[in-house]
């Protein structure tokens, strides 16, 4: 009996040790739960950068597994997970940014974010002056059932962030990839066939004066007029066999020699007298409403601008030029000037990254503002592709259908066509298209470099010149005119003022 009871005292010791331990944890938790510390977590983010809630009913996406719907801003959504997850109140200060520049320009002025969101060039920038805080090797542990970001990156994407570095250090390592796209050609199919929209010398097309539109900042518009200039290389049957293809691509599309400045400068002048205007925002609603016929457009407001035009039954389309097309990624990065030194705050700011991959966020972030997120779900559910049946799957009385790849995104090794999309013909060159382009398009895709403080200051120069009046451009003959109407006032002045002697 004795030696009988002997033998069940460990057992008894270790389930007094695990009820303890539950005990000890539930207080802990307890205690957090009731302490009054907030951390303030400071995002800055694109405008209209992300789902802000209050979804109509209708709005209700319902996926096999389950509906997806937008009650609250993520941001709010993000505070109480938080907190049922790690017991900490967190409050989130959400503000927006215009532009990459408006954002470094604010930053240089000392606002003071923990977390923002800016394209892969400004990343770069960021991290060449040493401003950014690395991801904690935590971050990047597929083993923790809330690291949602890498559980569910696309392998794409991965791919290129952990590929492309700047100063000895991977994109990946600073930056987590929220959205991501090309830059493209959004037509009226109406009006434009799609061959003449596949080249990005549409916009000096005389065909289409002042019918097209180009954006006004320097690297979008410098891109499109490299490739351009450089077309019949790039598009040359012994350039596209080259095994190194990308890395001469990439070169090419980043030279920034004077010479090729110059060039550059030389077509945009061409495009201005042609294009309707240089624009930022109103590219969209010039395009709906059908005051341009082309305009150079980023994928997620094609995508916007494509669904706003179909409500009115107005089609337009969308292609990315068989020269060569821009792959840009906006990501958030943690700012030394609001994480470093504050482990607590870094662990808020990347459980908000993770927060926002969870498919079903992604999902809902893509319904909200027509981008493409980075995330392609699997290992934590298959919303994401989900979605895309959802939304682009043809329909049974569909007269043209067509299979259309996205496994380059979900899963490169796919065999069996699980990712493999049965879709109506149009989608294949509108929505679908922009959101994820076919392989082809992105086998000429190339990443904009950042620009050194020289290069920069070069390439301004040059911008203000093209976007200002530029002396320089005056012909001759025109020298002769002003030259002889001022001849001509200095005379009058002169016998009016004998006159009035």
């Amino acid at each position: 009996m004795m030696r009988s009871m002997l033998k069940k005292i460990p057992a008894i010791l270790l389930a007094g040790t695990v009820l303890f331990s539950a005990f000890l944890t539930d207080s802990i938790k307890a205690f957090a739960k009731t302490d009054d510390k907030v951390i303030t977590l400071r995002v800055c983010n694109w405008e209209e950068y992300m789902d802000l809630g209050d979804w109509d009913e209708e709005e209700t996406i319902d996926l096999e597994s389950g509906d997806i719907y937008g009650e609250r801003p993520l941001y709010e959504e993000f505070e109480d997970w938080y907190f049922e997850n790690y017991g900490v109140k967190v409050k989130v200060e959400y503000s927006c940014f215009g532009t990459n520049e408006e954002l470094y320009n604010m930053l240089t002025l000392g606002d003071v974010y923990d977390l923002v969101c800016p394209s892969e060039y400004m990343v770069m920038k960021l991290m060449a002056e040493d401003a950014v805080v690395p991801y904690s090797q935590n971050f990047f542990d597929e083993r923790n059932a809330l690291n949602y970001y890498i559980r569910n990156l696309s392998p794409f994407i991965r791919k290129t962030l952990t590929e492309n570095k700047i100063g000895g250090r991977t994109w990946a390592s600073c930056m987590a990839s929220y959205m991501w796209g090309i830059t493209g050609i959004l037509y009226n199919p109406e009006e434009v066939t799609r061959e003449e929209a596949s080249t990005w010398d549409i916009l000096t097309n005389p065909k289409f004066f002042r019918q097209v539109t180009i954006k006004d900042n320097v690297r979008d518009a410098y891109f499109p007029a490299v490739a351009v200039l450089k077309g019949d290389l790039l598009t040359s049957e012994v350039f596209t066999s080259f095994a190194d293809y990308h890395e001469r691509l990439a070169a090419e599309m980043n030279d920034t020699s004077q010479e090729t400045i110059d060039a550059v400068q030389e077509y945009l002048q061409k495009v201005k007298n042609n294009a309707y205007s240089f624009e930022t925002d109103s590219g969209k609603s010039d395009m709906i409403t059908g005051k341009v016929l082309a305009n150079l457009q980023w994928s997620g407001d094609a995508v916007y601008a494509m669904d706003q035009a179909e409500e009115d039954d107005f089609i337009l389309e969308y292609v990315a030029p068989k020269e060569c097309t821009n792959l840009w990624f906006d990501g958030w990065v943690m700012l030394k000037s609001g994480v470093e030194g504050d482990p607590e705050k870094q662990q808020v700011a990347e459980a908000f990254v993770n927060f926002l991959s969870m498919p079903e966020n992604a999902v809902r972030n893509m319904y909200y503002i027509g981008y493409s997120s980075a995330i392609s779900g699997g290992a934590d559910g298959d919303q994401v592709f989900e979605y895309l049946e959802w939304n682009y799957s043809a329909d049974e009385d569909e007269e043209e259908v067509v299979d259309y790849d996205v496994s380059f995104f979900f899963d490169p090794e796919d065999t069996e066509g699980n990712f493999v999309l049965e879709t109506s013909k149009e989608q294949t060159r509108r929505q679908l298209y922009g959101q994820y382009p076919p392989r082809d398009v992105l086998e000429r895709s190339a990443v904009m470099q950042y620009f050194d403080t020289e290069t920069n200051t070069a390439i301004n120069h040059m911008w203000i010149r093209v976007r200002c009046f530029n002396i320089g451009t005056v012909p001759f003959w025109a020298w002769i005119i002003v030259s002889c109407g001022i001849a001509s006032l200095i005379v009058f002045l002169i016998l009016a003022h004998r006159k009035s002697k």
